[in-house]
């Protein structure tokens, strides 16, 4: 049987967005339907995995600990709610660092593919930002732009090469969907 995986970004996808970054664990707030979603994914046999860029990281805006604290909290609402994450793959670096994991560059989605045992080619990768629908492009998956976090601004203005992307509500539609082709 073959292993069901998606990766999901973080801001805008699973919590509230901001422009000025989260950079303490109770900045961290989920959005509606998010924990939920991830949960119904799990108790599908889904492995769900977060793959997020954190340049506030390379901008000393916080440290490597308060990142793991931002993600402890993650996890532990993740677990309220009933599901599990499988694991979270951070970009650390600034976007000048031209480092292979930064989105939209694939790095990221081929590390936790193959820490997950799989390749990324065809894993859905749910994303709110035009670099999260690169970088799924770039390594092979299926990119799913979800219209919540940066989501409603990247749909209006998708280039060409990106327009057959599904585009869906939020996280909670993005797993009904996994779902319901998962049955077909």
């Amino acid at each position: 049987m073959t292993r069901r995986v998606v990766l999901l970004d973080r801001d805008g996808v699973i919590n509230a967005d901001s422009d000025a970054f989260i950079t303490r664990p109770e900045l961290w707030r989920p959005l509606p339907g998010s924990l939920e979603a991830i949960a119904s994914l799990a108790a599908a046999g889904w492995q769900v995995a977060v793959c997020t860029n954190q340049s506030g990281v390379a901008r000393g805006l916080l440290d490597e600990a308060t990142l793991e604290a931002i993600h402890r909290r993650m996890q532990a609402e993740v677990a309220a709610a009933g599901g599990r994450l499988a694991g979270i793959f951070v970009c650390p670096h600034g976007p000048d660092a031209g480092c292979p994991c930064r989105k939209p560059r694939p790095g990221l989605l081929h590390q936790a593919a193959a820490a997950l045992g799989v390749k990324a080619a065809g894993l859905p990768v749910v994303g709110d930002s035009l670099r999260d629908l690169q970088a799924a492009r770039a390594a092979g998956a299926r990119p799913l732009l979800v219209r919540t976090g940066k989501g409603e601004w990247t749909w209006r203005n998708l280039p060409p090469e990106l327009a057959d992307v599904a585009v869906l509500p939020d996280l909670a539609s993005a797993a009904r969907r996994l779902l319901e082709e998962d049955s077909e």
